[in-house]
Formats: C-alpha cells, structure tokens, sequence
C-alpha cells in the first residue's frame, strides 16, 4: 500500500503545478482610479459627504458601478463610495457653504485597453478619459 502511495505522489504534485500555470496565464490588470465629478452646483460646505442631486441622484454612497471595455465587456465592477464635495469656484466666497461640485473616487484594477467605460446603476455608459495629473486615473465628468 506503501508503495502506490509513494508511485501516485509525483504524479498529483505534477497535476497541481499544471493547474497553478493557468492561473499565471491570466490576463495582467493594472491599478487606477476611476474618478467621477458630477457637475450638479449644490450648495454645501467644500469637503463633506455627498452625492449626486437633481438629475444626478443615481451617483451616491453604494450605487453599483462596472468599467466596461470598448465591447461592452464589464472588467470591474462594485459599488461607489460617499463623493466629497469639491468647490466649483477657486475664488473664496467668504462663506461656508458654497457652489460645489460632487467627487467620486473609486480603485480599480483593470487591463490595458484603447478606452473605457463607466455604467452607474444601470444607466447608459460614460466615457472614461485617462489623466494622470494625479496618478493612473480614468475620469469623466458629468454633464459632459
């Protein structure tokens, strides 16, 4: 009994290696940001919390998003986390509350490919342009 043992254990050590090679196959993805700045001029204090207002409220805390390849293709996916309101105006207004912009800012990892997109809750895909003025990034902005 021994002996079969010792005859099958090359053999399964052989067959696991086997299967850890097509995980190596895979496809590579790098790491960026998808950031999202929707253009609603809410009124609110730079710096806070926020979401999308008006025709935008389906950009908020825990809306489902995918990145999409040029087929349609989802290669990532999960859900937004709170935006952060970012002023609209560099001029200092002199008060607390002030025309904002509201910010998404996601991680991802995905492979290289000639453009993206970004589908949020469902709706039709926007258009992801890379910038990296602030490292890998895929941004769009909302209305374009």
């Amino acid at each position: 009994m021994r002996r079969s043992t010792m005859t099958l254990l090359p053999l399964l050590l052989a067959g696991a290696t086997g299967c850890g090679a097509v995980g190596a196959a895979q496809e590579a993805v790098s790491p960026t940001t998808v950031r999202v700045l929707v253009r609603d001029i809410n009124i609110r204090a730079a710096g806070v919390d926020c979401a999308g207002t008006g025709p935008y409220l389906h950009f908020h805390n825990r809306a489902p998003f995918r990145v999409l390849d040029p087929d349609g293709a989802a290669l990532a996916s999960g859900r937004l986390p709170a935006g952060t309101a970012v002023a609209a105006f560099a001029e200092d207004l002199g008060v607390e509350r002030v025309p904002t912009y509201c910010e998404f800012a996601v991680p991802v990892r995905v492979p290289q490919r000639a453009s993206y997109r970004l589908e949020v809750d469902g709706r039709p895909a926007l258009d992801l342009t890379p910038d990296s003025s602030e490292g890998p990034a895929l941004v769009a902005v909302v209305p374009a």
